[in-house]
């Protein structure tokens, strides 16, 4: 992935908080890019990225909140709604031309859902699991994360925003995803 460096903390909110960080600053590296070329790269990187993180907080992290909190179910519902709409930009982006005036007002645009969709997470989804879970399980969690993102398609699936779905899907679409990424690196 990224040449950038991100400190692995081994509870769950810092993580996903430390990951919120990268995929800022990974967009910026994507939308700043001196030469229109160089945006190839640090894009793959920040869709595969993106992809794993919000399968990981889909598989781990919303269930959880669902199972805590008494308004978890309405949280989640709202973040998955998010997600649901940043997958869908992210997968018509894919289709652009990076070179393109297109590709930077349509990244531009995910980046704002994304950084919006990151603060709803830190503002209503973080501190009620900070609040009902213990810290073991926190550090637990980071681990399920760690491990669900190892393992999670490379590329958005708009319509797989549930941790069913992402366990009857999710193997299927992370081979192919992963397929995909060899030889699409192989051909060039």
């Amino acid at each position: 992935m990224s040449e950038m460096i991100v400190e692995t903390p081994d509870e769950v909110v810092s993580f996903l908080k430390a990951q919120h960080d990268l995929i800022e600053d990974m967009f910026d590296e994507v939308l700043h890019a001196s030469d229109p070329q160089a945006r190839e790269k640090p894009f793959i990187e920040l869709r595969q990225l993106l992809a794993v993180h919000e399968t990981a907080e889909e598989m781990v992290v919303h269930p959880r909140l669902r199972r805590e909190a008494d308004d978890g179910d309405a949280i989640v519902e709202a973040l998955l709604h998010e997600e649901h709409e940043a997958k869908a930009l992210l997968s018509n982006i894919e289709n652009l031309d990076v070179t393109s005036q297109e590709f930077i007002t349509e990244l531009a645009k995910l980046r704002d859902a994304v950084l919006a969709h990151a603060e709803h997470e830190e503002l209503e989804e973080f501190p009620k699991l900070q609040k009902e879970v213990n810290t073991d399980d926190l550090k637990r969690m980071a681990a399920a994360v760690k491990a669900a993102e190892a393992i999670a398609p490379t590329r958005p699936h708009p319509g797989v925003e549930s941790a069913k779905l992402n366990l009857a899907v999710g193997p299927f679409a992370s081979m192919l995803d992963r397929a995909r990424d060899l030889i699409k690196q192989a051909i060039g």
